[in-house]
Protein backbone atom coordinates (compact mmCIF):
# COMPACT_ATOMS: atom_id res chain seq x y z
CA UNK A 1 0.00 0.00 0.00
CA UNK A 2 0.88 3.21 -0.91
CA UNK A 3 2.22 5.95 2.01
CA UNK A 4 1.40 8.80 0.33
CA UNK A 5 -2.02 10.78 1.46
CA UNK A 6 -4.90 9.89 0.39
CA UNK A 7 -6.09 13.33 -0.69
CA UNK A 8 -2.50 13.35 -2.81
CA UNK A 9 -3.18 10.11 -4.42
CA UNK A 10 -6.47 11.35 -5.56
CA UNK A 11 -5.43 14.70 -7.08
CA UNK A 12 -3.00 12.68 -8.79
CA UNK A 13 -5.37 10.16 -10.07
CA UNK A 14 -7.54 13.04 -11.36
CA UNK A 15 -5.02 14.80 -13.10
CA UNK A 16 -3.95 11.64 -14.79
CA UNK A 17 -7.57 11.21 -15.92
CA UNK A 18 -8.23 14.81 -17.11
CA UNK A 19 -5.09 14.85 -18.98
CA UNK A 20 -3.92 11.39 -19.34
CA UNK A 21 -3.61 9.37 -22.61
CA UNK A 22 -5.29 6.27 -21.29
CA UNK A 23 -8.33 7.49 -19.44
CA UNK A 24 -11.03 4.72 -19.96
CA UNK A 25 -11.37 1.13 -21.49
CA UNK A 26 -11.19 0.59 -25.21
CA UNK A 27 -14.72 1.55 -26.82
CA UNK A 28 -15.68 1.86 -30.46
CA UNK A 29 -14.81 5.58 -31.86
CA UNK A 30 -17.53 7.81 -32.89
CA UNK A 31 -17.14 10.60 -34.78
CA UNK A 32 -20.69 13.13 -35.96
CA UNK A 33 -22.19 12.39 -39.26
CA UNK A 34 -22.00 16.09 -39.88
CA UNK A 35 -17.81 15.88 -39.88
CA UNK A 36 -17.94 14.27 -42.81
CA UNK A 37 -20.37 16.30 -44.58
CA UNK A 38 -18.38 19.58 -44.37
CA UNK A 39 -17.65 21.45 -47.33
CA UNK A 40 -14.89 23.31 -48.61
CA UNK A 41 -14.72 26.99 -48.64
CA UNK A 42 -15.35 28.91 -51.73
CA UNK A 43 -11.95 30.73 -51.49
CA UNK A 44 -9.21 29.06 -52.69
CA UNK A 45 -7.10 27.51 -49.26
CA UNK A 46 -4.32 25.51 -50.19
CA UNK A 47 -3.16 22.86 -47.67
CA UNK A 48 0.25 21.26 -47.33
CA UNK A 49 -0.04 18.41 -45.25
CA UNK A 50 3.33 16.12 -44.38
CA UNK A 51 3.84 12.91 -42.62
CA UNK A 52 7.40 11.99 -41.23
CA UNK A 53 7.95 7.83 -40.51
CA UNK A 54 9.93 5.57 -39.77
CA UNK A 55 9.23 2.08 -39.40
CA UNK A 56 5.61 2.49 -38.94
CA UNK A 57 4.20 0.01 -41.33
CA UNK A 58 1.73 -0.98 -39.49
CA UNK A 59 -0.13 2.13 -38.91
CA UNK A 60 0.95 4.37 -41.47
CA UNK A 61 -2.01 3.29 -44.55
CA UNK A 62 -4.63 4.16 -41.48
CA UNK A 63 -2.47 8.04 -41.43
CA UNK A 64 -2.37 8.16 -45.39
CA UNK A 65 -5.62 6.83 -45.55
CA UNK A 66 -7.46 9.49 -43.23
CA UNK A 67 -5.51 12.05 -45.13
CA UNK A 68 -6.68 11.14 -49.02
CA UNK A 69 -10.15 10.11 -48.03
CA UNK A 70 -10.72 13.70 -47.00
CA UNK A 71 -11.23 14.57 -51.31
CA UNK A 72 -10.19 17.81 -49.88
CA UNK A 73 -9.28 19.82 -53.61
CA UNK A 74 -6.18 21.95 -53.10
CA UNK A 75 -3.95 19.30 -51.06
CA UNK A 76 -0.36 18.67 -51.41
CA UNK A 77 0.68 15.99 -49.12
CA UNK A 78 4.24 14.79 -48.85
CA UNK A 79 5.74 12.07 -46.88
CA UNK A 80 8.84 11.55 -45.96
CA UNK A 81 10.63 8.16 -44.89
CA UNK A 82 13.67 7.93 -42.88
CA UNK A 83 15.27 4.30 -44.25
CA UNK A 84 12.42 1.84 -42.67
CA UNK A 85 13.13 -1.27 -42.20
CA UNK A 86 9.94 -2.94 -41.73
CA UNK A 87 8.53 -2.42 -45.29
CA UNK A 88 7.01 0.82 -44.82
CA UNK A 89 8.26 1.89 -48.27
CA UNK A 90 6.60 -0.96 -49.78
CA UNK A 91 2.85 0.18 -48.38
CA UNK A 92 3.56 4.16 -49.16
CA UNK A 93 4.15 3.04 -52.87
CA UNK A 94 1.02 2.32 -53.20
CA UNK A 95 -0.17 5.20 -52.89
CA UNK A 96 2.52 6.90 -55.54
CA UNK A 97 0.41 8.57 -57.62
CA UNK A 98 -1.64 10.76 -54.70
CA UNK A 99 0.97 11.60 -52.64
CA UNK A 100 4.86 13.01 -53.16
CA UNK A 101 7.14 10.29 -51.78
CA UNK A 102 10.80 10.10 -50.29
CA UNK A 103 12.79 7.48 -48.89
CA UNK A 104 16.11 8.86 -47.55
CA UNK A 105 18.29 9.11 -44.01
CA UNK A 106 17.56 12.15 -42.23
CA UNK A 107 18.87 13.53 -38.82
CA UNK A 108 15.44 12.52 -36.60
CA UNK A 109 11.63 13.55 -37.07
CA UNK A 110 12.12 17.32 -36.67
CA UNK A 111 14.96 17.44 -39.81
CA UNK A 112 12.43 15.01 -41.74
CA UNK A 113 9.32 17.07 -41.44
CA UNK A 114 11.65 19.89 -42.69
CA UNK A 115 12.61 18.37 -45.58
CA UNK A 116 8.93 17.23 -46.30
CA UNK A 117 7.88 20.90 -46.01
CA UNK A 118 10.78 22.44 -48.67
CA UNK A 119 8.74 19.83 -51.29
CA UNK A 120 5.36 21.51 -50.42
CA UNK A 121 3.88 25.24 -51.07
CA UNK A 122 0.45 25.35 -49.64
CA UNK A 123 -0.98 28.53 -48.02
CA UNK A 124 -1.65 26.50 -45.05
CA UNK A 125 0.87 23.77 -43.22
CA UNK A 126 0.53 20.72 -40.98
CA UNK A 127 2.08 17.64 -39.80
CA UNK A 128 0.41 14.61 -39.11
CA UNK A 129 3.05 11.56 -37.66
CA UNK A 130 2.48 8.14 -39.40
CA UNK A 131 0.83 6.32 -36.27
CA UNK A 132 -2.24 9.19 -35.56
CA UNK A 133 -4.80 10.08 -38.58
CA UNK A 134 -7.32 12.92 -39.11
CA UNK A 135 -11.07 12.53 -38.39
CA UNK A 136 -13.09 13.00 -41.49
CA UNK A 137 -13.74 16.67 -42.72
CA UNK A 138 -10.70 18.16 -40.81
CA UNK A 139 -9.03 19.76 -43.97
CA UNK A 140 -12.60 21.34 -44.72
CA UNK A 141 -12.91 22.38 -41.87
CA UNK A 142 -9.33 24.06 -40.94
CA UNK A 143 -9.37 25.75 -44.48
CA UNK A 144 -13.01 27.29 -44.11
CA UNK A 145 -12.02 28.46 -40.79
CA UNK A 146 -8.77 30.15 -41.86
CA UNK A 147 -10.45 31.47 -44.52
CA UNK A 148 -13.38 33.29 -42.70
CA UNK A 149 -10.97 34.41 -39.99
CA UNK A 150 -8.03 36.33 -41.95
CA UNK A 151 -6.52 37.80 -38.60
CA UNK A 152 -5.93 33.85 -37.07
CA UNK A 153 -2.43 32.77 -37.99
CA UNK A 154 -2.86 29.00 -36.06
CA UNK A 155 -5.36 26.71 -35.52
CA UNK A 156 -5.79 23.42 -33.17
CA UNK A 157 -8.42 21.09 -32.03
CA UNK A 158 -9.76 18.98 -29.35
CA UNK A 159 -7.88 15.61 -29.53
CA UNK A 160 -8.92 12.17 -29.82
CA UNK A 161 -6.82 9.53 -28.43
CA UNK A 162 -7.15 5.97 -29.91
CA UNK A 163 -5.37 2.30 -29.00
CA UNK A 164 -3.43 0.34 -31.41
CA UNK A 165 -6.68 -0.96 -33.18
CA UNK A 166 -8.05 2.58 -33.43
CA UNK A 167 -10.31 2.02 -30.87
CA UNK A 168 -10.95 5.16 -28.18
CA UNK A 169 -9.38 5.53 -24.70
CA UNK A 170 -9.80 9.23 -23.94
CA UNK A 171 -10.43 12.67 -25.21
CA UNK A 172 -8.73 16.09 -24.58
CA UNK A 173 -11.33 18.60 -24.59
CA UNK A 174 -9.49 21.58 -23.92
CA UNK A 175 -10.53 25.10 -23.23
CA UNK A 176 -10.06 28.14 -25.10
CA UNK A 177 -5.95 29.20 -26.20
CA UNK A 178 -4.18 30.73 -23.36
CA UNK A 179 -0.92 32.10 -23.72
CA UNK A 180 0.32 32.51 -20.24
CA UNK A 181 -0.24 28.54 -19.59
CA UNK A 182 1.81 28.20 -22.99
CA UNK A 183 5.01 29.19 -20.90
CA UNK A 184 4.57 25.76 -18.60
CA UNK A 185 3.07 22.86 -20.47
CA UNK A 186 2.61 21.95 -23.92
CA UNK A 187 -1.32 21.60 -23.94
CA UNK A 188 -1.47 21.73 -27.70
CA UNK A 189 -2.26 18.65 -29.37
CA UNK A 190 0.52 18.94 -32.44
CA UNK A 191 -1.63 16.27 -34.53
CA UNK A 192 -4.49 18.47 -34.67
CA UNK A 193 -2.59 22.23 -34.98
CA UNK A 194 -2.40 24.05 -38.82
CA UNK A 195 -0.73 27.14 -39.26
CA UNK A 196 -0.32 29.36 -42.42
CA UNK A 197 2.86 29.70 -44.45
CA UNK A 198 3.43 33.35 -43.75
CA UNK A 199 3.73 32.78 -40.16
CA UNK A 200 6.22 29.81 -40.57
CA UNK A 201 8.36 32.08 -42.79
CA UNK A 202 8.73 34.70 -40.17
CA UNK A 203 9.39 32.51 -37.57
CA UNK A 204 12.48 30.84 -39.41
CA UNK A 205 10.80 28.41 -41.86
CA UNK A 206 11.79 25.33 -40.27
CA UNK A 207 10.95 23.21 -36.82
CA UNK A 208 14.35 23.20 -34.39
CA UNK A 209 16.21 19.63 -35.23
CA UNK A 210 18.08 20.19 -31.86
CA UNK A 211 14.67 18.77 -30.59
CA UNK A 212 13.84 15.22 -30.62
CA UNK A 213 10.34 15.59 -28.46
CA UNK A 214 9.45 18.83 -28.08
CA UNK A 215 9.93 20.52 -31.35
CA UNK A 216 5.80 21.26 -31.50
CA UNK A 217 5.98 23.48 -28.32
CA UNK A 218 9.03 25.02 -29.59
CA UNK A 219 7.52 25.91 -32.66
CA UNK A 220 4.10 27.38 -31.05
CA UNK A 221 6.18 29.27 -28.64
CA UNK A 222 8.30 30.97 -31.60
CA UNK A 223 4.83 31.49 -33.05
CA UNK A 224 3.95 33.21 -30.09
CA UNK A 225 6.73 35.29 -29.32
CA UNK A 226 6.23 36.32 -32.80
CA UNK A 227 2.63 37.99 -31.90
CA UNK A 228 0.46 35.00 -33.80
CA UNK A 229 -2.82 34.81 -33.41
CA UNK A 230 -3.92 31.16 -32.21
CA UNK A 231 -7.40 30.00 -31.48
CA UNK A 232 -8.32 26.48 -30.21
CA UNK A 233 -11.20 25.86 -32.73
CA UNK A 234 -14.05 24.36 -31.32
CA UNK A 235 -14.10 20.60 -32.67
CA UNK A 236 -11.94 17.16 -33.10
CA UNK A 237 -9.40 17.55 -35.62
CA UNK A 238 -7.63 14.00 -35.42
CA UNK A 239 -6.55 11.47 -33.16
CA UNK A 240 -3.62 10.63 -31.23
CA UNK A 241 -2.77 6.62 -31.34
CA UNK A 242 -1.03 5.40 -28.02
CA UNK A 243 1.15 1.93 -28.32
CA UNK A 244 3.93 0.72 -26.71
CA UNK A 245 6.42 1.53 -29.79
CA UNK A 246 5.87 5.34 -30.24
CA UNK A 247 8.51 7.71 -29.44
CA UNK A 248 6.32 9.34 -26.28
CA UNK A 249 6.40 6.44 -24.25
CA UNK A 250 9.98 5.31 -25.37
CA UNK A 251 11.71 8.71 -24.39
CA UNK A 252 10.08 10.02 -21.91
CA UNK A 253 13.25 11.14 -19.88
CA UNK A 254 14.67 13.36 -23.06
CA UNK A 255 11.26 14.35 -23.25
CA UNK A 256 11.25 16.09 -20.17
CA UNK A 257 14.52 17.63 -20.13
CA UNK A 258 13.51 19.32 -23.36
CA UNK A 259 10.18 20.67 -22.25
CA UNK A 260 13.09 22.09 -18.77
CA UNK A 261 15.18 23.52 -21.26
CA UNK A 262 11.97 25.30 -23.02
CA UNK A 263 10.07 26.37 -19.54
CA UNK A 264 13.66 27.76 -18.80
CA UNK A 265 13.89 29.82 -21.97
CA UNK A 266 10.34 30.81 -21.67
CA UNK A 267 10.89 31.73 -17.72
CA UNK A 268 14.27 33.14 -18.05
CA UNK A 269 14.89 31.13 -14.85
CA UNK A 270 15.20 27.22 -14.34
CA UNK A 271 11.32 26.42 -13.30
CA UNK A 272 10.13 24.38 -10.11
CA UNK A 273 7.54 22.06 -9.65
CA UNK A 274 6.21 24.03 -6.90
CA UNK A 275 6.55 26.66 -9.74
CA UNK A 276 5.03 24.17 -12.50
CA UNK A 277 1.86 23.23 -10.03
CA UNK A 278 1.46 26.31 -9.07
CA UNK A 279 1.11 28.06 -13.16
CA UNK A 280 -1.43 25.55 -14.40
CA UNK A 281 -3.72 24.54 -11.37
CA UNK A 282 -6.64 26.94 -12.91
CA UNK A 283 -6.12 25.74 -16.21
CA UNK A 284 -6.58 22.42 -14.84
CA UNK A 285 -9.51 23.88 -13.91
CA UNK A 286 -10.66 24.61 -17.12
CA UNK A 287 -10.12 21.69 -18.11
CA UNK A 288 -12.93 20.30 -16.03
CA UNK A 289 -15.18 22.59 -16.81
CA UNK A 290 -14.68 21.98 -20.14
CA UNK A 291 -14.34 18.43 -19.98
CA UNK A 292 -18.21 18.10 -17.82
CA UNK A 293 -20.08 20.41 -20.08
CA UNK A 294 -18.88 18.06 -22.76
CA UNK A 295 -19.81 15.44 -21.23
CA UNK A 296 -23.58 17.07 -20.25
CA UNK A 297 -23.62 18.00 -24.20
CA UNK A 298 -23.56 21.25 -23.34
CA UNK A 299 -20.54 21.89 -25.61
CA UNK A 300 -20.72 21.73 -29.27
CA UNK A 301 -18.08 19.91 -30.86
Amino acid sequence: MSDRPPNKRIRRAFVRRLIGLRQYDPRPLRIPRRYARQAPPDRHVSIALVTPSFNQARFISATIDSVLSQRYPHLQYAVHDGGSSDGTSAVVQKYASELSFVCETDGGQADAVNRAFRRTRGDVMAWLNSDDFLLPGALAYVADYFAGHPDVDVVYGHRVVVDERGDEIGRWVLPRHDSRILAWADFVPQETMFWRRTMWEQVGGALDDSFQFAMDWDLILRFEAFGARIVRVPRFLSAFRVHDEQKTSAQLDLGFEEMDRLRERVNGRPVTSDDFRGAIRKYLLARLIYRTLYRMRLLRT
